[in-house]
């Protein structure tokens, strides 16, 4: 990207440790002087705010690469037609970021940085018009989608396939946002637990998250035949080309899904294939997909599973994902997987970074939230 990364990277070292505060102030600008804006957002912004974050934190920590930041800010403009996002609507969130910077930085805030991110901004700006401009001749904004088989794995836990009333487009490990008709314009995203097929079949794994509107509305309130809202997929947490014939994924909780589906196509798309999958939960009750993973591995007879429990005395030992891995995993394996919570794949990361194992070898979804401040080492290329 043709901008002032130096001047960038200064300025965003003055508001990093306070995003929050930026976030807020950013909102608050924008809808009390374009209050029209205020209708396109849910009435709940606690994940907005985050989302604006991780856009941000993104795009500073990677200006180098900047095929890299392209193809980020398209995914993202696509997404946004979901929103109603127009062109017109850019020049007012530009001003608006620029100014809540400017007021959280204080003093330190110089007008080189203003400027700085002003051409930035306009250069985003058109990278995300352009790549919504050519999304509407062939893709909707969004697709509606029909619950066909909903199922309770656990407490917490459930497994939903979903039917699109157009085809939909994906990689496996991608993900997709869903909206719920109980709570409009609010957008969760879900990976997408299974590789493209003919059916047009889009499997989910969803958590419970404490007064998670979505994810309670998906676990207990969710049955066959109920209608939801699908947004265009995203993530570049997808395999490489050529596909590399032996993978190792490291997942932690509903981290699976994605995995799940990288692993279903590695195996449906390469005859010698060789994939090992080391699976973290906190207890035993936690492994909510034994079935379907056993029965995809006794069918190739090339995935290899492997279990690790850290918080359950009834099933020892006690070991996380990072506990499993070793020196001869990163020496063996060309390419590694890590999904899960963000606790599990920081300290995974870390611990392959330690192993010596380089950045290019390691895809993990540089979209999530709590890790972005950590991703520069580790994101993928």
């Amino acid at each position: 990207m043709s901008v002032d990364i130096p001047l960038l990277r200064e300025s965003w070292g003055l508001v990093s440790e306070s995003q929050e505060k930026v976030a807020a102030q950013f909102y608050g600008l924008l809808f009390s002087r374009y209050p029209k804006i205020r209708l396109l957002f849910p009435a709940g912004m606690d994940a907005q705010r985050d989302r604006l974050v991780q856009a941000l934190t993104y795009v500073v920590l990677n200006l180098e690469d900047s095929a890299s930041v392209t193809a980020y800010l398209g995914e993202l403009a696509r997404d946004h037609r979901k929103f109603d996002v127009r062109p017109e609507h850019y020049p007012a969130v530009g001003r608006c970021l620029i100014a809540a910077m400017r007021a959280v930085a204080g003093e330190a805030w110089k007008q080189e940085f203003s400027d700085a991110w002003l051409a930035a901004y306009e250069l985003i700006a058109t990278i995300m018009i352009q790549a919504a401009a050519q999304d509407e001749g062939f893709s909707p904004p969004y697709w509606n989608a029909r619950v066909i088989a909903h199922e309770q794995r656990s407490p917490e836990t459930a497994v939903i396939t979903v039917e699109p009333d157009q085809p939909y487009p994906f990689l496996a490990g991608q993900y997709a946002t869903i909206q719920v008709a109980r709570w409009p314009r609010i957008w969760r995203a879900y990976s997408i637990a299974n590789a493209p097929s003919p059916d047009n079949h889009l499997t989910f794994h969803v958590r419970l998250i404490p007064a998670g509107w979505v994810s309670t509305t998906l676990i207990r309130q969710t049955s066959v035949g109920d209608q939801l809202m699908l947004g265009p997929p995203r993530g570049m947490m997808t395999l490489p080309s050529p596909v590399p014939e032996r993978l190792l994924c490291l997942a932690g909780g509903t981290g699976l899904a994605p995995l799940k589906a990288i692993a279903e196509e590695t195996l449906r798309t390469s005859s010698a294939a060789d994939i090992t999958l080391i699976h973290g939960v906190r207890r035993q009750a936690d492994f909510y997909d034994v079935e379907d993973m056993t029965r995809l591995a006794t069918a190739h007879g090339r995935l290899r599973l492997i279990a690790a429990v850290s918080d359950d005395p009834d099933h020892p030992p006690s070991r996380t994902v990072a506990d499993v891995v070793g020196r001869d995993h990163v020496e063996a394996w060309p390419m590694t997987f890590v999904c899960g919570p963000p606790e599990m794949v920081l300290s995974t990361l870390d611990l392959l970074s330690r192993l010596g194992l380089p950045a290019h070898r390691i895809r993990s979804e540089p979209d999530a939230g709590q890790i972005m401040h950590r991703l520069r080492a580790h994101a993928p290329i």
